[in-house]
């Protein structure tokens, strides 16, 4: 994208692995972090002689602490017209998004870092609540740190901060147990109102704090498929967390022997599958086209991967032994709309798979298999 574009930007949240990634992949790009107050003073007080002196190639890492500098780089950047001057880093995609649509639309190759995905990991065995629990942040991983050690710290001292950057939050233990309201969601469809009645906050207040966790990367909502023509489907979105480390540290669990037998293990096996598969496609940099179907009478599909008349659609069960039941939903949706292309696939936490007459049938293994390849196959 750098030989396309004149600017890149790089967007994920906190510890995710782009301050690494940038200064080990781009050595002859000079690197300036404007999280260190000192550097936003210096480029404060003469930003367009400070860009003029650093000439090309580049590095602004965490951006959105000087956002007026973006009329800067928009302003030199179309003077030079050369590809790959600028790199712009940061953990808030709100404030990026928005200085890049007022100055920077059509300049820049927006792309997403997200802690690993299953494919950068050499994970050898099958314990899914492990994973679970542990999540996928690298500092767990490079520094050997324990879940229950990193994620509390990690969620007080980038979440809150970020989040109060943002929006103002006047209480903050009432944002917190909306967090932990949000982790007890999670794969289940967004309820405003009850989210709002639970945290004790106007439904207003709900929607910009979902609004404020989207931007900083902690939660996506995965959104319904419909045809127009269909009046009986739910259009509410689904919650989902980028990370399910996050999502146990915020429900209190640190043992994955626990898990087994949690109520909400099925939504937790729920959210790795699907967070793995948004993952996939974001680290391919490509933008995909993921949603889930649901019916009123309660028929649903977990995920839906679209291209054109293409469907790839997933059911995903964290029962390890295989039943029939698993596949009513996906022929459900498969009879309603004949006029698609639909492929198939039940993934759950048991050790066969195969071909179970029109579907296949992906075991843990054939599951990540499947997500490595996800990509390719949904734009072939």
């Amino acid at each position: 994208m750098l030989k396309k574009f004149p600017i890149l930007s790089l967007t994920g949240p906190r510890q995710s692995g782009k301050t690494t990634l940038l200064r080990n992949e781009f050595p002859e790009y000079k690197y300036y972090n404007l999280e260190r107050t000192d550097m936003r003073d210096i480029i404060t007080s003469d930003p367009a002689g400070f860009l003029n002196n650093a000439g090309e190639k580049i590095i602004l890492d965490e951006i959105q602490n000087l956002p007026d500098l973006f009329s800067y780089i928009q302003v030199l950047s179309d003077e030079r017209g050369n590809n790959g001057q600028y790199i712009l880093s940061g953990s808030q995609s709100f404030v990026l998004n928005s200085k890049i649509s007022q100055s920077l639309a059509g300049r820049v190759s927006m792309n997403n870092l997200f802690p690993f995905d299953i494919s950068e990991l050499s994970i050898t065995d099958n314990n899914i609540p492990g994973i679970i629990v542990n999540g996928f942040y690298p500092r767990l991983y490079d520094q050997n740190i324990l879940p229950e050690d990193f994620y509390p710290s990690y969620i007080q001292t980038y979440i809150e901060r970020d989040i109060r950057n943002l929006r103002p939050v006047e209480n903050l233990q009432t944002f917190s147990r909306f967090l932990s309201l949000c982790a007890g969601r999670a794969g289940q469809i967004v309820n405003l109102s009850s989210l709002a009645n639970d945290t004790g906050v106007s439904v207003n207040t709900i929607k910009a704090w979902l609004s404020l966790l989207e931007s900083s990367f902690i939660i996506f909502l995965l959104q319904p498929w419909h045809v127009n023509i269909s009046k009986r489907l739910i259009k509410s979105p689904k919650l989902y967390f980028y990370d399910t480390g996050i999502v146990c540290s915020l429900l209190r669990i640190s043992n994955p022997d626990v898990l087994y037998n949690h109520y909400l293990y099925g939504f937790l096996f729920e959210n790795l599958v699907i967070s793995e598969i948004i993952k996939s496609f974001f680290h391919n940099g490509i933008r995909p086209e993921i949603y889930y179907w649901r019916e009123s009478n309660g028929a649903e599909t977990d995920c839906l991967i679209q291209n054109g008349n293409d469907i790839i659609a997933c059911e995903i069960k964290s029962g390890e032994t295989f039943s029939n039941d698993f596949l009513k939903n996906l022929n459900v949706f498969s009879k309603s709309y004949p006029g698609y292309n639909i492929e198939k696939n039940l993934i759950y936490n048991g050790q066969s798979g195969g071909k179970i007459k029109d579907a296949n049938l992906l075991s843990w293994n054939d599951t990540v298999d499947f997500i490595k390849n996800i990509h390719n196959k949904s734009t072939h």
